[in-house]
């Protein structure tokens, strides 16, 4: 059995008592609220905090607020099986109701955030191991090491972006909001992330995400598809976020984001600009998800052949547009491969 390594778990009240427990013990302290991913890097000392904070008491971090015409508010605190089957999102936000269903096990989605997916860590082959393991290997940049085993002659980490539910905040349009020792800001969901597999969040370590900003729906129609190798519990290897207005029969707007293909949700902004102006066809979806797979371009580093992954976003992008279009799809919202 893989224990935990000693901390001091202190509960916070309110975010502003939260921010002032960050800010006094700095690089020593985390913040925890489901835990569900943060506990086992702990075990595999991946993470190694003397402080964790405790978000889950905080009330103001629980709730959906809003509507269709105004857009939704929902609280980092709110467990992803709440989001899930939430009436209103399942209803106007499909994806991320599809998103945050489709993350992990029943269990742990009854414990984790949608706040901590947001923020979830990076993944690797050669990082979510044992500390034995690690260290039989000698490391790796991302701890402990200073080499990159996916790419040893790069100066920077490839670990992969391993959120569900980000993907989805970036296609429709979201925002979020960060509470730190020097106030609110308000960012878009994209601008929470960096290409980097260490430091891949655009936040300061002592800021806190409060909220999921969701805008207007606006004739906005959203997909999420998954590719892992079992049904249930596994990290994505491929996420596709497709996010469509249309009007009159014609697209005006159009968003593509792909997940767990770099360290970072990747854009393919030449695959939804050709879906701009015109209807969803088949012929116009083909056109586009071919254009989509440009931007995935995956490494050895996650389950599955990177080959494979990189055909598999092409076929992804088309089932998740074709369902929007109301075209017959094959499978469901996640593929398993054995």
């Amino acid at each position: 059995m893989i224990r935990l390594p000693p901390f001091e778990y202190v509960p916070a009240r309110s975010v502003a008592e939260a921010v002032a427990t960050m800010e006094k013990h700095g690089a020593e302290a985390m913040l925890v609220a489901g835990g569900t991913d943060l506990f086992p890097n702990m075990k595999r000392r991946q993470f190694e905090p003397k402080f964790l904070v405790g978000l889950g008491g905080i009330a103001e971090l629980r709730g959906v607020r809003g509507d269709a015409e105004s857009g939704f508010t929902i609280g980092a605190g709110v467990t992803l099986a709440a989001l899930a089957r939430h009436a209103e999102i399942v209803r106007h936000y499909p994806a991320l109701a599809t998103a945050a269903g489709l993350v992990s096990s029943p269990q742990l989605r009854n414990m984790g955030t949608i706040g901590g997916n947001l923020c979830v860590d990076t993944r690797c082959n050669y990082y979510n191991q044992s500390y034995q393991w690690r260290k039989a290997i000698g490391f790796c940049m991302k701890k402990d090491g200073d080499i990159c085993l996916v790419a040893p002659g790069s100066p920077r980490c490839w670990a992969v972006s391993s959120s569900d539910t980000a993907p989805v905040a970036w296609s429709v349009g979201a925002k979020v909001k960060l509470v730190g020792p020097a106030g609110e800001r308000v960012i878009p969901a994209e601008a929470l992330y960096r290409d980097d597999g260490i430091a891949y969040l655009g936040k300061q370590p002592n800021e806190i995400l409060t909220e999921l900003l969701l805008p207007p729906v606006a004739g906005r129609r959203s997909a999420y598809m998954k590719l892992r190798r079992r049904g249930s519990f596994d990290f994505p290897v491929l996420g596709v976020a497709v996010s469509v207005r249309l009007e009159g029969g014609l697209v005006r707007e159009a968003r593509i984001v792909l997940g767990a293909v770099a360290s970072t949700p990747r854009e393919a902004p030449k695959g939804a600009a050709a879906l701009v102006g015109r209807p969803l066809t088949p012929e116009a979806i083909d056109a586009a998800a071919t254009l989509a797979a440009g931007p995935s371009r995956p490494l050895d580093n996650t389950d599955f052949t990177h080959p494979y992954r990189k055909k598999m976003t092409r076929i992804f992008v088309a089932r998740a547009l074709r369902r929007i279009a109301g075209f017959p799809t094959t499978g469901g919202d996640s593929e398993e491969v054995s």
